[in-house]
């Protein structure tokens, strides 16, 4: 008998046995993720890691997935996000037990939808998040601002819900990296010389009809990009290492011209190829810059 998407069981679990580890690739897709620029983004990382890693924009973890640090700090607004990943962590099997359950069905994922994610247990919850990610169209994640998950249903061939091989390769990651949910402000405050950042924020809209901002209920416009901006300035000051990427728009240079003027800072242009819009006219190569620094 199929599960409804408000009847649905908490179960226990157990992590799994070690066993060799496995290759994780991103367990979800996400605007903006970084798997095509990882090449460009590597080279700008240390090969040697001091001290911690943090990305306090994870999203997918694109980055994080294949950096591969040892001590590392997985941190974002997004509260429904950040459960999803501690779920993965600490109840992998429970929660493929439950991603079981779901269906490809038109109906069935409207009336997942329909259900906030808070009003479930951790581990429904994140199996929410997965179900509508893996089939929801385009695998956007968007909210309105009620919060409300509002992306519609995807077409797709067979799309796989329940990713028995990843799930447990990325659980097995994240056992000894911590996962929480801060504001970006306050997981770059305790940084400083021997940790790095790679910070990935909602982007700067490249024009006037490409704003997307909308991960969270309260968005993240010029005064957040600001703050980002004076936060990356100060770990720089404090001899962290950073890396930015961000929208290459005449707005991101202005929002930014503080951090990009200081000494010891670059900026490269480079090009990225997008497939996560809801106009497919909107998807291809789009420009973005990568900001990082040489602490003094």
């Amino acid at each position: 008998m199929r599960a409804t998407a408000t009847d649905l069981a908490s179960r226990s679990t157990t992590l799994r046995a070690p066993q060799e580890l496995v290759s994780a690739r991103p367990f979800l897709k996400w605007v903006g993720g970084k798997r095509q620029l990882f090449p460009h983004i590597q080279p700008l990382l240390p090969q040697t890691l001091a001290g911690r890693y943090v990305e306090p924009f994870v999203g997918g973890g694109a980055v994080f997935w294949n950096y591969a640090p040892g001590a590392a700090v997985l941190a974002d607004w997004n509260q429904e996000l950040v459960n999803c990943w501690t779920v993965v962590r600490d109840q992998v099997d429970a929660l493929m037990e439950c991603l079981k359950t779901h269906v490809y069905e038109k109906d069935y994922y409207y009336e997942v939808r329909s259900v906030h994610w808070e009003s479930l247990g951790p581990i429904e919850a994140a199996a929410r998040t997965i179900f509508l990610n893996k089939t929801g169209f385009n695998g956007l994640y968007r909210v309105n601002s009620k919060g409300l998950f509002n992306v519609p249903f995807g077409r797709y061939t067979r799309p796989t819900i329940c990713d028995e091989t990843n799930l447990p390769a990325c659980s097995q990651r994240l056992q000894n990296v911590e996962i929480k949910q801060a504001d970006f402000e306050a997981s770059l405050a305790g940084l400083g010389a021997g940790d790095v950042a790679y910070v990935d924020p909602p982007y700067v809209p490249a024009n006037a009809t490409s704003n997307f901002t909308s991960y969270t209920a309260s968005g993240f416009g010029p005064q957040e990009q600001q703050r980002l901006s004076r936060a990356l300035l100060k770990l720089h000051r404090r001899g962290g290492r950073f890396v930015l990427s961000n929208a290459d728009a005449p707005a991101t240079w202005v929002l930014y011209a503080e951090l990009f003027a200081e000494d010891g800072v670059s900026v490269e242009q480079v090009q990225a190829r997008r497939s996560v819009n809801s106009k497919a006219g909107r998807r291809g190569r789009v420009g973005e810059i990568l900001a990082h620094n040489t602490p003094g």
